[in-house]
């Protein structure tokens, strides 16, 4: 129980890895209040049960404080209420998470900007980078004058590669970024920011769409293999109690990092006792993939009839293929860097072409 004496405010706890970290929280002894849109009497997502209130009972079933407090966190009213109420009862704030997300229907995957709905668009920006503003505008003067406070921005992935569509990108980068300028602001003031990512996360939401539960999804390995990889919410949660339980987590200010680099540091373990590690199963399978993409560029330069003349590089850690063009002593190359989802998700053949047309054009007299 090494939060019971600790306050927490989890934006965002309806379901997902803000429930788990709630859970996780309230698993340490913390009393943890959990806002959210859906309640018993309005549930906000179509086609969802989980509420607030679940979450808060869920929390105190674990042995911490679950107070439930429905809050649309893109309306400043909303929120100043929430702080006013945490202000009146608690007198300050040790803990910050913020999960607002929503966006899961709002992404057009596959759709660059021009074709992507604007207003999904803009919604999603409003929903999960202007929720976590104002909140923290308005949380963060309850939490100044104590030592061992902790922000939590929770996004998805720790690296700057591409994340499949502009919007999305945008929520998720944003918010990393905005755990690094808060923990600037903050450094002096003994309170630390993170961003926290949780791996393939086998959420309520992502379980219903695989149409398995949490006791048989192992079913859904046998049509997905990465999903053996995958880590219940309670996973990310008890990253962030860890955290939240370690007097050394300044040290950490302003930086991102993953639910499987924190177990490697920590030792928990996920919900069923596994400890997952999206981290090393996702390198495996970008070395293998990338092996599969280097040869396909060969026999593409060979198909061309152009092998002989060319030199081609391929940078593993850089994900980059490059081709000379002209003699050793010019040192001028045409290049294609290659997005980590583009391993996975792009034919190989469609990227060996394109650096082939653009060597072919750079070698064609004009």
């Amino acid at each position: 129980m090494a939060l019971s004496t600790r306050i927490a405010l989890v934006a965002g706890a309806t379901r997902g890895a803000g429930r788990g970290i709630a859970c996780a929280l309230g698993e340490a002894g913390a009393t943890v209040y959990c806002s959210g849109r859906s309640t018993r009497s309005h549930s906000a997502t179509p086609g969802r049960p989980e509420t607030i209130e679940e979450t808060a009972e869920m929390v105190t079933a674990r042995g911490g404080t679950g107070i439930p407090v429905r809050t649309d966190h893109t309306v400043e009213a909303d929120v100043r209420a929430l702080i006013d109420r945490l202000r009146g009862e608690q007198g300050r704030l040790d803990i910050l998470v913020n999960d607002v997300w929503g966006g899961d229907d709002l992404t057009d995957w596959g759709k660059p900007i021009w074709e992507h709905s604007l207003e999904k668009g803009l919604a999603m920006l409003r929903n999960a980078i202007d929720s976590h503003i104002i909140t923290s505008h308005y949380a963060i003067p309850l939490m100044l004058g104590r030592d061992g406070g902790l922000i939590v921005e929770v996004t998805d992935g720790v690296s700057a590669s591409y994340r499949g569509s502009v919007f999305y990108d945008l929520v998720k980068s944003s918010v990393i970024r905005l755990a690094m300028a808060m923990g600037y602001e903050l450094r002096a003031r003994g309170i630390t920011a993170v961003a926290v990512t949780p791996g393939f996360l086998r959420s309520e939401a992502m379980l219903a769409r695989f149409g398995v539960t949490e006791e048989n999804w192992r079913e859904q390995v046998k049509r997905d293999p990465h999903f053996a990889e995958s880590e219940t919410p309670m996973f990310v949660g008890r990253a962030v109690a860890a955290l939240a339980s370690d007097p050394q987590r300044w040290r950490k200010n302003g930086g991102a990092f993953a639910s499987w680099d924190l177990s490697d540091e920590y030792g928990f373990v996920d919900a069923d006792g596994r400890r997952p590690h999206w981290g090393r199963y996702i390198a495996g399978q970008l070395d293998e993939r990338w092996t599969g993409l280097v040869d396909r560029v060969h026999a593409c330069f060979a198909d061309r009839g152009v092998a002989t003349n060319a030199v081609v590089e391929a940078d593993r850690s850089s994900l980059v293929l490059r081709a000379r063009v002209g003699d050793t002593s010019s040192h001028s190359w045409v290049t294609r860097a290659v997005l980590p989802p583009e391993l996975f998700f792009t034919d190989p053949a469609a990227i060996a072409n394109e650096l082939c047309d653009q060597y072919t054009r750079a070698v064609t007299p004009s």
